[in-house]
């Protein structure tokens, strides 16, 4: 079981970038999966969350509206589209894949991690 995030890097207030988190060894269809994310010295944040079963998302406060979190179950992928970028996005984003359904907020519901990759949103 592998979950493989990638398209970080570093940006300019404003801009956007797209993440992609990759499954490997399940289908991610029957899998919730969510986005957090890490900035140095901080403790580890929700972001986004996609419900399996009801299809309902969630996000978190900082993101809303400027994030939007999709999957494609064919491709067994899931994606974060984040724009409107600011420096306060810096950190490591983490893809995550949890057997519960609903639209959950919490690390401990969440199974499987990905490595993370990283964003700079600077100047």
């Amino acid at each position: 079981v592998q979950l493989q995030a990638s398209g970080g890097g570093l940006v300019q207030p404003g801009d956007s970038l797209r993440l992609s988190c990759a499954a490997s060894g399940f289908t991610l269809k029957i899998y919730t999966m969510a986005w957090f994310r890490q900035a140095p010295g901080k403790e580890r944040e929700f972001v986004a969350v996609s419900d399996y079963r009801s299809r309902n998302t969630y996000y978190g406060s900082s993101v809303k509206g400027r994030f939007t979190i999709s999957r494609d179950n064919a491709a067994n992928t899931v994606y974060l589209q984040m724009d409107s970028l600011n420096p306060e996005d810096t950190a490591i984003y983490y893809c995550a894949a949890s057997g519960y359904h609903g639209t959950r907020t919490d690390t401990h519901y969440f199974d499987y991690w990905g490595r993370g990759t990283q964003v700079t949103v600077s100047s």
